[in-house]
């Protein structure tokens, strides 16, 4: 199907089977393929609700509120621990969370509504806690821009955590945001050499271009935090690579860093395996010991991951806390986590 000639009224029947009441996905308007995103399909929804909120007792960060424009990402990230999410959908966490992408084109409307109830409390609202919203489809739908203006027309603080460069693009908006609510950003880099990064997140942006995004939110005043994570043992683990993480991450104008093990939930779990038998079977062996009882690296390896890391993050100027004081920093989730060489136990975003 082209982009043009489709009425947004128009329910497709042709949906993915399996997606809702008598095999059409609730809300589902139409099914889009483009040559611009080849192998690539977009099921365009009518959101019902665009704020989701957070149960304090099942958070396992310090987050009350999420917007998630998209569900499946285009980043293709194999170690993704939103994979399992699609299985809600009927689809695989495998290549239909990479490809199977759900764009919630009326979420802007939605959460206007939403924000102008005389009940809503303006708590901070995260985005990029489950799937990333600056990933490429951003382009082409353009949400993002809506969502800001609609969060800081209602005067709510809100953080984003994204690996995607699209961010750029709304700086000046954000910037503009920012006079006037509390606003926090955050760019997640993993890895740091080419070919590792093409074959474990081949969807993301380059370590450098997401670095000159940092440098421009930074030059523009905002206190950048930059997210090493995860770290991907007998991969990523080494001095080497922090260091030389550490020094870009530094040379950007990132205020600080936090990092992360690994960690693999079921979806994740399968597709990363099925990554290493292909690309580094002799790593199998390890992965089977580390993770074959858990999501989580042992507390073993964390340790020694800190003993490593922290100093590291240290000696670089990037364990500083955020600007502001101890009040302030309570709103935001992503300033919580900025403790000096934070190790993060479970990311926002991946």
């Amino acid at each position: 199907m082209r982009w043009e000639g489709q009425e947004l009224a128009a329910e497709d029947e042709s949906a993915l089977p399996g997606l809702g009441v008598r095999g059409r996905f609730a809300g589902l308007v139409r099914t889009v393929e483009t040559p611009e995103f080849r192998g690539t399909r977009f099921h365009e929804v009518l959101a019902k609700s665009a704020l989701n909120h957070v149960p304090a007792e099942s958070a396992r960060m310090p987050l009350a509120w999420t917007i998630n424009p998209y569900r499946g990402c285009g980043h293709q990230c194999v170690y993704c621990f939103a994979r399992s999410t699609h299985r809600y959908l009927d689809l695989d966490a495998g290549e239909d969370f990479d490809r199977e992408i759900v764009v919630k084109v009326n979420i802007v409307e939605v959460l206007s509504r939403e924000l102008a109830r005389s009940s809503w409390q303006r708590e901070v609202v995260s985005l990029g806690t489950n799937t990333d919203p600056y990933q490429r489809a951003e382009g082409r739908y353009r949400l993002m821009p809506g969502i800001i203006e609609a969060l800081a027309d209602s005067r709510t603080p809100f953080t984003i955590l994204t690996k995607g460069t699209l961010l750029r693009r709304d700086l000046p908006l954000l910037a503009d945001a920012a006079q006037r609510v509390d606003v926090s950003l955050a760019m997640s880099i993993a890895i740091y050499d080419d070919a590792t990064a093409a074959s474990l997140e081949p969807g993301v942006p380059s370590a450098i271009a997401r670095l000159e995004t940092v440098r421009a939110a930074a030059e523009l005043g905002f206190d950048v935090s930059v997210f090493l994570m995860p770290v991907i043992p007998y991969i990523t683990d080494t001095r080497d690579h922090l260091e030389r993480a550490a020094a870009a991450i530094r040379d950007a104008g990132a205020s600080r860093a936090v990092y992360s093990a690994l960690h693999l939930r079921p979806g994740a779990k399968e597709w990363f395996f099925a990554w290493l038998q292909r690309e580094r079977p002799d790593l199998l062996p390890r992965y089977r010991a580390m993770y074959g009882r858990s999501a989580y690296a042992p507390k073993a390896y964390r340790e020694w991951l800190a003993a490593k890391a922290r100093p590291i993050l240290a000696a670089y100027g990037l364990a500083r806390p955020p600007r502001g004081s101890e009040r302030e920093l309570g709103r935001s989730p992503l300033a919580s986590l900025a403790s000096p060489g934070a190790s993060v136990p479970l990311p926002l975003f991946e």
